[in-house]
């Protein structure tokens, strides 16, 4: 069964939570939820293709839609900026020290937002029915 509808609901779920959190100056969580959509949307355009997509790694994940379509530089660069928000946005621990909530900026939001809109705009006209 593919469920690339449901990635594709999601992803655009994630992205206007990752909007709201910005607004609301939750800037750790707005980076966490635009790698979440960005991974998302690559899963949809994956499912359609009927391609593997395991994992969450954003730069593993651009390399197999680069096996079907071409990725360009712009695309692979806002992916490994988001890929950096998987793991830290939620850990203290991640940090030599400070929580997530008082490490991340006005600036990091917006640049995760910027990034994810690139990701978007590139996956969401290829995520389509696959045919039968």
């Amino acid at each position: 069964m593919l469920r690339w509808q449901d990635w594709l609901d999601q992803a655009r779920a994630d992205q206007a939570t990752a909007e709201d959190l910005s607004k609301t100056h939750h800037w750790e969580w707005c980076c966490f939820a635009c790698q979440q959509a960005a991974e998302k949307y690559m899963k949809a355009f994956l499912e359609t293709h009927r391609a593997e997509h395991e994992g969450h790694s954003l730069n593993a994940l651009i390399g197999r839609v680069a096996r079907l379509v071409e990725v360009n530089d712009d695309v692979r660069d806002a992916c490994a900026a988001l890929n950096r928000y998987y793991i830290p946005t939620r850990y203290p621990d991640a940090h030599e020290q400070g929580a997530p909530v008082n490490l991340y900026t006005e600036r990091d939001a917006k640049s995760a937002l910027s990034d994810l809109r690139i990701v978007a705009e590139f996956i969401a006209p290829f995520v389509k029915p696959p045919p039968p």
